[in-house]
Order: C-alpha cells, then structure tokens, then sequence
C-alpha cells in the first residue's frame, strides 16, 4: 500500500529525457504531490523564479546547461537554500557523486531509478528540511542574532534580528559574509572558525562581535552576532565556547596556570567537581587535556581583546 503524501508537497522534476519525466511524475501524482516538470536546467530556473519548490529531482546530464551547474544556480538563490536537491543519473563514478554534491545536492539516485527507493529518500529528505525549517522559525521566535553560512561563505539565512543588527538590507549581509570569507581564508578554511569569535564591521562601522557557533547541518555553519564583546574574561569564554558559567570559571583559572586543588579552593568546589568540570571543558573545546585547553583559552581572550 502506497503512502498518501502531503498534498501541500511541490516537487520539481528536471529532466531532458520524456519518458523519465513522465513516468516520475505520474508516481508521484498518484502518491498525492504536485509536480512542476522543465526539461531543461535554465526551465527549472524560470520555474523556480515563480514558485519555490519543497524539493527538487535534477538530472544531471542535459544538454546545454547540465544538472550540476543549474543545481549550482539554484543554491545560489537564499530562498531555494533549504530545498534540497536529489540528482538523478546513470552515472556512478565517485567523481560525479561527488560533483553533485558538492554542487548543493542532498543525494543521489541511479537510473533506471526505482520508485520505492525514490518515494523512500523524498520522504526523508522533505523532512529533515522542514526540521531544519522549523528550527530556523523557532530561532526567529526567540530573538536571537543568528545567521547562517555556508561553506562557501555565503548567508543561507538571517533571523530578523541579525538583520536589524547589521542594517536592513541584502548588502549588510553580503558585506558582514565578505568579512567571514576573510576570517576563514586567514583561519585555513570556515571549518576552522568553529568555537572561535572575530569582531566585524556593521554597515554603520559600528563593531560588533561574530562568534561561529559551528556546523547545524550539511555545509551550514551557525554564528552569533553581539554588539559588544562581554564585559569579563569568563564572559568570553562562556560566549566563544558554549560553556556554563562554573566551566568558563575553572577555564579561566587553567588558563591563568592554576592547578585543580587551588581551582576547587578559589571556587568552593571539591577536586572532584573540578575534574568533572574538566571533562565537559575539554569535551566543548574539542581537546584531549588541560595545556590544550588553556591554550585555546589563552588565544580566544588574546584575540577579543585585540592581542
């Protein structure tokens, strides 16, 4: 028994082949979804310029404008950003597996493509982009400064109170992503910033503090936008690290050289708790020992602080 879909599902189905287009599509209209049909990739982005897709299947050969570069086009869009791309093909080398999703596909299918192992990856690739969706909705909800970047270093999404922060506008987004792509050539790379804090420019030079929360999804980082650095040392580390207070606390002395037993007596804690604070310090910081983490704590004050 076939599962009824969503109605409210849209897919788009991007093929040069008719016969492919006919038969997705007729399975998918008899689970339910809408399908919108281009035979070519520059349909699909005349398609897409008037509706926004829930998902899109993308051949990958094509005449003229192949699938790879169209999925490419399509990413490039920010309110195709969530809608993930699952390319379709008879190609199997690794290499064009790789190009396709390095191109901003989600996943891949091989022709002759099977129905139930199609109907299978739309249903959980729908789901996890409105997971992703939701989670962003509920961030707005919360007020909080938070943008998203992909590894490329462009914005994938701003909460309205980032925008407000940074200044209405697509050009205070795109130069604040300027400023990261910078930050992450000096750093070796966007992967690198995670944990780590840089200050940036607004568009009104105001300066604000831009820490990189890390990776929430494939190619997706999540950073946080204040406009002043916190007040104290252990402020910044809570910040940059994700760290509850009592951790930034017992940070703070490692990085200043004290040993457990001085710590648990300047804190009021047993060496006990100190060592289980240890565990969680090292687990956030993404280190196996007590030098590291006091030199990752060194350098993050080091950097907020101009040094």
């Amino acid at each position: 028994m076939i599962e009824r879909a969503d109605p409210r599902d849209t897919v788009l189905v991007v093929d040069d082949s008719p016969e492919s287009l006919g038969f997705i599509t007729e399975a998918l209209e008899s689970d339910g979804r809408t399908v919108l049909v281009a035979a070519s990739g520059e349909a699909a982005l005349r398609i897409v310029s008037r509706v926004t897709p829930d998902l899109i299947l993308m051949d990958a050969v094509m005449p003229g404008m192949d699938g790879f570069e169209a999925c490419r086009r399509l990413k490039a869009m920010p309110e195709l950003g969530h809608v993930p791309v699952i390319f379709m093909t008879g190609l199997t080398e690794t290499e064009h597996v790789v190009h396709a999703l390095n191109s901003g596909g989600v996943d891949y299918l091989t022709k002759p493509i099977d129905l139930d192992e199609l109907r299978a990856r739309i249903r959980v690739h729908l789901a996890n982009a409105r997971s992703a969706q939701s989670a962003r909705v509920a961030l707005d909800a919360t007020g909080r400064h938070l943008l998203a970047l992909s590894d490329r270093g462009d914005v994938l999404w701003a909460t309205p109170q980032a925008r407000r922060l940074l200044g209405i506008g697509d050009d205070a987004l795109e130069m604040i992503a300027g400023q990261v792509r910078a930050w992450a050539v000096r750093q070796g790379g966007i992967a690198r910033l995670s944990g780590s804090t840089a200050e940036v420019a607004g568009q009104d030079g105001r300066s604000l503090q831009l820490a990189c929360l890390g990776l929430i999804g494939p190619g997706e980082y999540l950073f946080r936008l204040s406009s002043e650095a916190p007040s104290n040392p252990d402020a910044q580390l809570r910040q940059q690290f994700g760290l509850t207070q009592r951790e930034s606390e017992v940070l703070l002395w490692i990085s200043r050289g004290k040993p457990n037993r001085d710590i648990a007596e300047i804190l009021g804690l047993s060496p006990r708790t100190v060592n289980k604070h240890l565990e969680q310090i090292y687990s956030k910081l993404g280190v196996e020992n007590r030098a590291s983490a006091a030199i990752k704590a060194t350098q993050a004050l080091s950097s907020l602080s101009g040094g």
